[in-house]
């Protein structure tokens, strides 16, 4: 089956078009033709997404990313109908569906669904890597799995029975991962988007400089066992750099509205602690994941974790989750990096599982759709 599919839930428009075969049982995808346009610079004056101009690029970007893909000869089209900004959704939506009515004239078999764009993240794992070859996956023996879903707007944990069901162990409460991360980018003056830039920045600070909580870590209560908190974190960062008795903030706050380069400050003093608060900050947000994660794979004796969403680009996590799950034998399952981030490849592939499922999504703007 041939699947044409549009992504415009966000900031980055995605058009792709992938082969898919094998069924639930056993799918297997080839990627034929995808591009991505990035709005990172639309954006990043405003510190964070503004809808209006994510539906504008997006208005601008999907005719000319459909043109790159060439052949839209396909027996399915696919398209994000949410979670994101439904001003960006709605975009998609309707392109998609102008496509399917000209391409149906000549198509009378052609078919248009609409894909959850956590499903789509949620699936990317059966996608082909460089480095996997996966035709040697057999599905069958990885669940049930744990799955961890991290992103600026979701942070949430599954418990994967097989490819057509799943259950919310817990998510969280108040920020995502993701969002915790560009809120503490803002608090260091780091350039949008954040998660990146605290990334590298971590790598030149010390991880045990600062003693940031773990929030809900050892939560074991019905109602908190699985779920994730990341509000307090972030407010924990704040605080210090806001406390004058803590080394070395007093230079740090007399300098917080100025801008030196990528880091903030142009003391070297003071990249140091931006760094070990970075590298700090980012140590207790994934300890939190990684411990929760694996909890969930020792209680129900998941024989994979998978791993998705754009914080699952993140190196640090995805070495850290990756060790922690080999000292039990589990296997470590994560689409390539560029496939974490928001793409229209992953809705293709989630596309081509919700026809197998009969899952019938509404051709309509749905910013709050779970999982």
């Amino acid at each position: 089956m041939r699947i044409l599919a549009f992504e415009t839930s966000c900031d980055e428009t995605g058009v792709a078009l992938i082969e898919a075969e094998g069924g639930l049982k056993s799918p297997k995808f080839k990627i034929l033709k995808s591009s991505v346009a990035s709005q990172i610079k639309i954006h990043a004056p405003f510190g964070g997404v503004v809808p209006n101009l994510a539906k504008r690029e997006h208005l601008k970007n999907l005719p000319i990313l459909l043109k790159k893909i060439g052949n839209k000869k396909a027996d399915l089209i696919a398209v994000t109908v949410g979670p994101g900004l439904e001003p960006a959704l709605w975009t998609g939506i309707t392109f998609a569906q102008q496509i399917y009515k000209a391409e149906r004239k000549t198509n009378k078999k052609l078919k248009l669904v609409g894909v959850n764009h956590l499903e789509g993240h949620l699936y990317s794992f059966l996608l082909p890597q460089k480095t996997v070859r996966r035709e040697t996956l057999d599905v069958r023996q990885i669940f049930p799995a744990v799955a961890l879903i991290v992103s600026g707007g979701h942070t949430i944990l599954l418990l994967v029975k097989d490819l057509k069901t799943w259950k919310v162990l817990g998510e969280t409460r108040d920020d995502a991962v993701g969002e915790a991360y560009d809120k503490v980018a803002r608090l260091l003056r780091l350039p949008y988007p954040g998660g990146p830039e605290i990334e590298r920045l971590a790598k030149r600070g010390n991880p045990r400089a600062i003693e940031f909580p773990r929030p809900m870590i050892y939560d074991n209560s019905p109602d908190g066992e699985y779920d994730f908190s990341f509000s307090g974190l972030k407010t924990a960062v704040l605080y210090y750099l806001r406390d004058p008795k803590n080394p070395n903030t007093s230079e740090l706050s007399e300098k917080h509205t100025q801008k030196f380069g990528s880091f903030g400050w142009n003391s070297g003093h003071s990249d140091r602690l931006l760094a070990d608060v970075a590298a700090s900050f980012q140590a207790a947000a994934v300890e939190v994941l990684v411990k929760k994660t694996i909890k969930a794979v020792r209680e129900f004796d998941a024989q994979a974790v998978i791993l998705s969403g754009g914080v699952a680009a993140n190196q640090f996590l995805r070495a850290t989750l990756k060790k922690e799950t080999g000292k039990f034998g589990v296997n470590f399952l994560a689409a390539e990096r560029k496939y974490n981030t928001d793409n229209a490849v992953m809705i293709a592939a989630a596309g081509y599982m919700a026809y197998l499922r009969k899952k019938k999504y509404p051709l309509r703007a749905n910013g709050n759709l779970g999982i």
